[in-house]
C-alpha cells in the first residue's frame, strides 16, 4: 500500500476507533444518569445542524478576530525581531519586557482593555495579538542571530551592506525559524479570539464570537451544543494552522532539509 493512502487511512481507522470507544465509554463506564455530560457523537452532530447557523456568525466573528490579531503579530513580530537582532544589548534590553508582556494573565488583561478600547472586536485582536506576538518573536529573533558564521564572513569579506546581510542571508537563513513560530501562533491564534470574545467580546447585533456561545451555551446546560462549538473551534484551529503548514511548504521545500531529506 502506498505511503500516501496509509497517511489518509490510518487517521481515518484511528478516528472510527475513538468514536467506537466513545459510545463503548457512555454505555459501559458511564452511570445511565450520567450520560449527558458526555452526549453521543450522533447528538453532537445533530446539535451541530441544529445551531448551524448561529455556530456558523459566531465563527466568523471568531475567526476575523483571529486572523486580524495574527496578522498584527506576524508583522510587527517580525520587525521587532530584526530590530532585537542587530545587538545584543537591545536583546538584553527589550527582552525582559516582552517576558512580563507574555506573562501577565489573559484574565487582568481583558478587563484594562475593555476600560480602553471597549468591548468587542478590538479588543479581541488585541489579546490575540498578545497571545501570538511572543513566539513569534523569540523563534525569529534566534533564528536571525544563528545564521552561519561562515556566510556572514564571507558576505563581509564581498563587503556587502549591513541592509543587504540582514535581508539576502539573516532573513532567508531564519525562515525556518520563523515557520515554526508562525505554526505555534497560528495555533494560539483561534484559542486567543476564543479566549478574548469570552473575556471582552461584544454579542451586540449578534456579533458575539464561539467564546460567547460557549458561555451561553454552558449557562444553559445545552451540553450537545457545546460540544458542537468545541469540535467547530478546533476544525479553525485546524485551518489556521494548515494553511500555514502550507505555506511553510511553498517556502521551505525545494532548499531546505527537512523537505529534501525522503528518510524522514
Amino acid at each position: 500500500m502506498k505511503r500516501h493512502t496509509l497517511t489518509v487511512l490510518i487517521p481515518v481507522l484511528t478516528g472510527a476507533l475513538m468514536i467506537g470507544l466513545w459510545y463503548a465509554a457512555r454505555m459501559t463506564v458511564i452511570a445511565e444518569d450520567q450520560r449527558f455530560l458526555l452526549p453521543a457523537p450522533d447528538a453532537i452532530l445533530r446539535a451541530l445542524f441544529e445551531k448551524g447557523p448561529m455556530l456558523w456568525s459566531a465563527t466568523v466573528s471568531t475567526a476575523t478576530g483571529a486572523f486580524l490579531g495574527f496578522g498584527a503579530a506576524v508583522a510587527l513580530g517580525f520587525a521587532c525581531a530584526l530590530v532585537l537582532s542587530l545587538s545584543p544589548f537591545v536583546r538584553a534590553g527589550f527582552y525582559p519586557y516582552l517576558m512580563v508582556l507574555q506573562l501577565t494573565p489573559i484574565i487582568v488583561v481583558a478587563p484594562i482593555l475593555i476600560l480602553w478600547v471597549g468591548p468587542g472586536l478590538k479588543s479581541v485582536v488585541i489579546i490575540t495579538f498578545l497571545i501570538c506576538f511572543f513566539p513569534l518573536v523569540v523563534n525569529t529573533t534566534q533564528g536571525l542571530v544563528s545564521t552561519d558564521r561562515n556566510l556572514i564572513e564571507l558576505f563581509r569579506m564581498g563587503r556587502a551592506s549591513r541592509w543587504q546581510e540582514i535581508f539576502l542571508l539573516r532573513v532567508p537563513a531564519a525562515l525556518p525559524y520563523f515557520f515554526t513560530g508562525l505554526r505555534i501562533a497560528a495555533t494560539l491564534a483561534p484559542i486567543g479570539a476564543i479566549v478574548g470574545d469570552a473575556y471582552a467580546g461584544n454579542a451586540a447585533g449578534g456579533q458575539g464570537g464561539l467564546g460567547f456561545l460557549t458561555i451561553i451555551f454552558s449557562a444553559q446546560f445545552q451540553i450537545p451544543a457545546l460540544f458542537a462549538t468545541a469540535a467547530v473551534s478546533c476544525l479553525l484551529g485546524f485551518i489556521f494552522a494548515g494553511a500555514v503548514v502550507g505555506l511553510s511548504w511553498l517556502a521551505l521545500h525545494q532548499w531546505h532539509d527537512s523537505y529534501q531529506r525522503k528518510d524522514l
